[in-house]
């Protein structure tokens, strides 16, 4: 019997498989960069057991210690819950405090960030929440992120804002980076469409533009590559958490 050929994969198709990928490669950076954050306190506990076996026939200083011990480990606790909370399972749908997921992709780049000494501008009220997967939404403000520290030059600016808007949470992220001409701008959110050449699949911003849509979100740019004014602004749009629609069935087609 003659073996069937393949069929074509569609583009739907295809991006789930790269969503997935992309979605690990995520998960990898921001555990490094979560290990980097507990390594401190971990070491900080092994200086204090050190000491604490130095001054074990000290009371006070052995209480002084053990509070020590105990506030760093507290730190750790907190990083640890805050990681597993944004991938859980795929299918899990939760509400996500956009503070937390916004500082959770800063923590990502801030190597990066450092490098090029930018100044970095959050203005995210407390009491932002969606509903989604986090992981993916994580994804996607990583993405974002990323292509606009590759944009900026020394010492330039870096703006992460939330705002409220009737059932809607509005993110904002903007720099003062080069800018996007209106001919590259038409064509970003198109797969394998990349101005990187060997450093880019031309994927991260379809695929973020896939994801927010399957959350019944959208993302907008705006760009100005005019001399003294020029910079990018990505602003993505998500049902609030306490829309009612997010009750009515469509967070199901999310899922699936």
């Amino acid at each position: 019997m003659e073996e069937e050929t393949p069929k074509p994969r569609t583009w739907a198709e295809m991006e789930g498989t790269l969503r997935q990928i992309q979605t690990t490669a995520a998960a990898g950076q921001f555990a490094a960069a979560i290990m980097h954050e507990i390594n401190n306190p971990l070491e900080a506990i092994s200086n204090l057991v050190y000491l604490l076996g130095i001054e074990a026939k000290n009371p006070e200083m052995v209480q002084e210690y053990s509070r020590q011990i105990s506030e760093q480990l507290a730190t750790v606790i907190q990083i640890a819950r805050g990681t597993l909370s944004f991938y859980r399972s795929p299918d899990t749908m939760e509400a996500i405090d956009m503070a937390a997921l916004a500082d959770a992709a800063v923590r990502v780049h801030q190597p990066k960030l450092s490098a090029k000494r930018v100044g970095l501008v959050q203005e995210i009220p407390a009491n932002a929440t969606v509903m989604g997967h986090a992981g993916e939404i994580l994804q996607v403000l990583s993405n974002l992120l990323s292509n606009s520290i590759d944009a900026l030059p020394l010492n330039g600016k870096l703006t992460i804002r939330v705002r409220k808007y009737r059932k809607e949470i509005h993110l904002t992220i903007a720099d003062n980076g080069h800018g996007i001409p209106a001919a590259i701008r038409e064509h970003i959110f198109d797969p394998f469409f990349t101005t990187k050449k060997d450093q880019g699949t031309g994927l991260g911003l379809a695929i973020s533009k896939g994801i927010i849509e399957r959350h019944r979100g959208s993302i907008r740019v705006r760009s100005s590559i005019r001399l003294g004014e020029t910079g990018t602004s990505f602003r993505i749009s998500l049902p609030s958490h306490d829309d009612p629609k997010v009750n009515h069935g469509w967070l199901d087609q999310v899922a699936s």
